[in-house]
């Protein structure tokens, strides 16, 4: 069992690059933790819909076992639910593959075989921010889960 993030593109260098792998470093040590960068296909000539079906197909060869599309019109949880979902994956040991679109977005074909499709918020995210938010996230998830005491709850 692992759970496998698929990204559209690289971090760029910087502060948010080192936050991203720093909280993914943190991540994996409570989860199976893989990461899976695909290609941005550049959109000098294309229309973004063609730029979100390149990459979206890119992004799915790279997905194992369950799907889960990050996308702002999806479904919200609490960090509370989100480490209890977590934790049931873990323990039902179900790949599980968090799927992270490039500057356009997702395709539609994503969201469609995706299980679950997750907001992390409302608003529109750059890319390399949903991807710090979604390491973070797990990071809390784990520490919830093994009751440390980083999650300081409500």
């Amino acid at each position: 069992m692992k759970f496998r993030i698929a990204s559209v593109g690289r971090p760029a260098t910087g502060p948010l690059r080192e936050a991203i792998a720093e909280y993914e470093a943190r991540a994996a040590r409570y989860w199976p933790i893989d990461i899976a960068e695909v290609r941005a296909e550049p959109a000098r000539s294309r229309s973004s819909g063609e730029v979100r079906r390149i990459e979206g197909g890119r992004l799915l060869e790279r997905a194992t076992g369950a799907v889960v599309a990050l996308d702002e019109r999806g479904r919200s949880m609490s960090t509370e639910a989100f480490a209890k979902w977590m934790t049931d994956r873990r323990d039902r040991a179900e790949d599980t593959t968090f799927v992270i679109g490039g500057a356009f977005g997702l395709d539609a074909t994503v969201r469609d075989r995706a299980t679950l499709v997750l907001s992390l918020s409302p608003w529109t995210l750059p890319h390399e921010m949903a991807r710090l938010l979604l390491a973070e996230q797990l990071y809390r998830a784990g520490t919830i889960h093994r009751g440390e005491p980083y999650h300081k709850g409500a």
